[in-house]
């Protein structure tokens, strides 16, 4: 037998001290002796090394992904689970200084245990005996963590789940109990009491379970924001890693901004789109931790996502959660899929024009609407120019964050963070006043269009002043008087009037007063009466066009070539508003539009006209649904597109939205919108009305 790699003196210092010395000598004689030099890796996570490893020398850490994980120095040793279950390596074990370490591998341990039994159970009871000793004080780390919550109050807890109670174990994670599909959609997630939660939740409490799918717009969202976690992870694999950044939606998918990248953006994309699928097939696991704020802070600006760690300056909690599919650690702002396997359908493009999109997987993905032609570039490049102009001046600002835009509110900044922005909209509107004048005669019909509450109320009131500015005097239409009788009004699919569809204005009446309006000619416009549902071709006010007036038609369907299709082209001039541009928290989340819109028509709904927010909520599916079918086809006809997003804005309706968001009862489908929400608007700090300005934007849904 070759000489012993260690003395007993060397492992007399390890936890085998009680050991004697001719025990000792013994197991030296089973030893390998090996030296690493710094920064050298001993084993790599996932290796199936079946040896265990004493540290006679030097230092180690222990790695999951980029993530450091736990260290070890002479005395230490690891491997042990290794050695005796033949378990993959659970980290990357990398040497910070000279490492001098003493190895038993299986077929010299199974030498050992046939020659020395009894030496052999004693070494496995002290290694098994060290591994309790560090559950034990990890269990009391995590108590403290969790504020002494580390042990369940129960064994068993009934649940509510498919119309009876079923009594489950303590810890069962929430997926184990719902199935894979429903009605051909995929289960991403679960409403644990109507809040949306991941599959790997365990079920601690008595609580009523349901599956969500990707039929819930909650489940799209889940499954989008999963995909884009696995586009960062699949960055960060690349050799070299790339940096990238989850930007603005872009109808079928996400904008990416790439930093750092030289060559073709095809290519990147490319791999990109390879890595990702490797990791689905791969059906890696998602990873959820709690940290300390501190810890999660430090980490998180280390590795470069500083609007992460600002972010964190005003978290009120003092534990964060970190999700990860590996090696990226973001913040967990939201449920995600238990495993990559459930992201598929999914797609990365890129093109010379400098553009980068992540396309939403298959079953999260919008539908197209009939007679779309845009391809994805051309959408791309209209969501460059209507945000990026938004999102330079606020780069100006030093407010390119949500946590950035924070630390300007406690600085004092907020001041002139709010004359900025509305600054911003004045001159804005100002343009598109210009720019109708400067069209000169030809442009005699303004048309303006927009989403729910983008703000398009106040911004024709603007729009009105400042064509005034100019010369123009501006004559206003609405098309709400130009619906047929509510008996003749088209059906949606679910049985009811269909005030949406182009169908249901009488667009020959229309047609008629425009044209001869536009001829000079005095006509009786139209009224409708909304209380019997009946149409009146000839009850609204009698109008004539001077040749300094302009025709302003508001409505959903403004830019809709179809409505006013014997109008010349150059004899219009149309308006998309809509607010735009919206901050990042990191470089996954960021506060979504959709949602800004949701929740200015709650608080306008709740505050002005006693609607709750409850009903709002329900109802904002299918104020979506007809969006997508009616107005946002037809956004790039616009020839001018107003932004009417305010950076400021969430942090004064969180004053009115958070109490409206806790009337939602919490058994109410509504809940589960509602809940988010209320996560969404905590991260924000609280600006108080009055700094608001009159004639701001913002004003439409305050009031005052």
């Amino acid at each position: 037998m070759a000489p012993p790699c260690c003395s007993v003196a060397d492992l007399r210092a390890l936890i085998l001290g009680t050991f004697d010395d001719p025990g000792l000598a013994v197991l030296a004689a089973h030893l390998e002796r090996v030296e690493v030099a710094a920064g050298s890796v001993v084993v790599a996570e996932g290796d199936v090394d079946r040896a265990l490893y004493f540290v006679l020398a030097g230092e180690a850490r222990f790695l999951r992904g980029d993530l450091q994980v736990g260290r070890v120095a002479a005395g230490g040793w690891f491997g042990e689970l290794a050695l005796i279950l033949g378990r993959p390596r659970a980290a990357t074990v990398e040497a910070t200084a000279p490492l001098t370490l003493a190895r038993l591998d299986r077929p010299a341990y199974e030498r050992l245990r046939d020659a020395e039994p009894a030496l052999a159970l004693r070494l496995v009871e002290t290694l098994l005996a060290g591994v309790a000793d560090r559950l034990v004080d990890m269990t009391t780390s995590v108590g403290v963590l969790l504020r002494d919550r580390s042990f369940p109050r129960r064994i068993d807890v009934p649940v509510r789940l498919r119309g009876g109670i079923t009594v489950v174990r303590t810890g069962t994670p929430l997926g184990e109990l719902l199935p894979a599909r429903i009605d051909g959609k995929l289960v991403v997630g679960g409403l644990i009491d109507r809040r949306a939660t991941s599959l790997r939740w365990p079920i601690t409490s008595t609580c009523s379970i349901e599956p969500l799918t990707t039929a819930h717009p909650e489940g799209e969202r889940l499954l989008r924001r999963s995909a884009a976690l696995l586009m960062l992870e699949a960055a960060a694999r690349l050799d070299p890693p790339v940096t990238l950044r989850m930007g603005h939606s872009v109808g079928v998918g996400q904008r990416v901004e790439v930093a750092g990248v030289e060559g073709s953006l095809a290519t990147l994309a490319a791999r990109l789109e390879d890595g990702m699928r490797a990791l689905t097939e791969a059906a890696t696991p998602l990873h959820e931790e709690w940290w300390t704020v501190d810890e999660a802070r430090e980490h998180l600006r280390e590795r470069g996502w500083t609007d992460a760690a600002d972010l964190l300056d005003t978290w009120h909690e003092r534990t964060v959660p970190l999700c990860s599919f590996g090696r990226v650690q973001a913040l967990a702002l939201g449920p995600l899929v238990a495993s990559a396997a459930a992201i598929t359908g999914f797609r990365v493009l890129g093109d010379g024009g400098g553009a980068m999109v992540l396309t939403y997987p298959e079953e999260a993905r919008p539908a197209r609407p009939d007679g779309v032609t845009e391809t994805l570039a051309d959408i791309v490049s209209q969501n460059r120019a209507l945000v990026d102009p938004t999102d330079r001046w606020l780069a100006t600002l030093g407010v390119e964050s949500v946590g950035a835009f924070n630390r300007a509110c406690v600085s004092g900044r907020i001041t002139t963070l709010i004359r900025v922005a509305e600054g911003f909209h004045e001159k804005r509107v100002s343009q598109v006043a210009d720019a109708i004048l400067a069209r000169g005669r030809g442009a005699r019909v303004v048309g303006i269009a927009g989403p729910s509450s983008s703000g398009k109320t106040t911004f024709i009131q603007r729009l009105e002043v400042q064509l005034q500015v100019v010369g123009l005097e501006p004559v206003r239409i609405s098309l709400d008087d130009y619906y047929v009788d509510r008996d003749a009004s088209p059906r949606a699919d679910n049985g009811d009037h269909d005030y949406e569809a182009l169908e249901a204005l009488r667009l020959d009446l229309l047609g008629d007063h425009v044209a001869r309006l536009l001829a000079g000619e005095e006509v009786q416009t139209a009224h409708y009466d909304f209380r019997a549902g009946v149409s009146h071709p000839t009850g609204g006010p009698r109008l004539r066009l001077r040749d300094d007036q302009v025709l302003m038609l508001e409505g959903i369907h403004a830019l809709n070539p179809a409505m006013l299709p014997a109008l010349p082209r150059d004899q219009s001039f149309s308006v998309f508003v809509c607010p735009l541009a919206q901050l990042p928290f990191d470089r996954l989340w960021r506060v979504m539009a959709s949602d800004v819109r949701l929740i200015r028509r709650i608080v306008r709904d709740r505050h002005g006209r006693n609607h709750d927010a409850a009903a709002t909520i329900r109802r904002w599916p299918s104020v979506r649904d007809g969006e997508r079918r009616h107005i946002f086809p037809f956004q790039h006809r616009a020839d001018a597109v107003v932004d009417t997003s305010l950076v400021y804005e969430l942090s004064v309706l969180k004053v009115y939205a958070q109490r409206y968001l806790l009337e939602v009862p919490r058994d109410d489908p509504a809940w589960t919108t509602a809940a988010r929400l209320l996560q969404l608007l905590d991260r924000f700090v609280t600006i108080y009305p009055e700094h608001v300005p009159p004639t701001s934007i913002l004003r439409e849904f305050i009031g005052g």
